[in-house]
């Protein structure tokens, strides 16, 4: 009988990625206090590569608990400029300081994957992806976001590369899946190598 595998997300982009690919699975949205999780990660000093990883299996953990027999798929994203970690912006105002923030700078996302059976993590990943935005006038931002924002108001950093945020790039060092929020071609690769999809 084939592993029954669930997404322990509601992104609608990670959805498609899977669905693309041809896997069979079910959405049960995690229930997790990320912000303050986030908080207080930060408050101890974590990395964002360790703030990624926890709150990505911090979902898969709690879906699992409910699904035991099933794998377990638990994503989060994070965006590091320098020391500073950025959240989703909650107002137009916030996402406009955080692009200019952005501007002529390189920054990083940092997309982490974690597989939960039976309430414990079987296997983990975070894909990361270097990211130079280009200068860009203010009136163009300002435009930029209005017809933009009902889009990326919940993309961390305020821009889809997939859309017309791809305009805001001259520079991208990584993986276009790990960009999306799911490092793929990692997740594929054991799934298939544990027999869970045909290879």
């Amino acid at each position: 009988m084939a592993e029954q595998i669930i997404l322990a997300s509601g992104s609608s982009i990670r959805a498609t990625l899977l669905r693309n690919a041809g896997l069979a699975f079910d959405v049960v949205q995690a229930r997790v206090d990320e912000k303050g999780m986030r908080d207080s990660l930060l408050a101890e000093d974590a990395t964002p590569r360790d703030i990624a990883d926890t709150l990505a299996e911090l979902k898969a953990i709690r879906v699992s608990g409910r699904h035991r027999q099933a794998l377990v798929i638990g994503c989060d994203q994070v965006l590091a400029l320098g020391d500073l970690l950025l959240s989703k912006a909650e107002t137009i105002g916030e996402a406009r300081d955080q692009l200019v923030a952005l501007r002529n700078r390189t920054h990083k996302l940092l997309s982490a994957v974690v597989i939960c059976q039976d309430g414990a993590p079987v296997w983990r990943h975070v894909g990361e992806v270097r990211l130079t935005m280009r200068g860009f006038a203010d009136a163009w931002l300002d435009d930029y976001l209005a017809r933009n924002w009902d889009s990326v108001r919940d993309a961390v950093g305020c821009y889809k590369l997939e859309e017309e945020g791809v305009r805001l790039f001259t520079r991208i060092e990584g993986d276009y899946f790990t960009v999306l929020g799911l490092p793929l071609l990692e997740l594929l690769s054991y799934l298939a190598l544990r027999g869970t999809i045909e290879s």
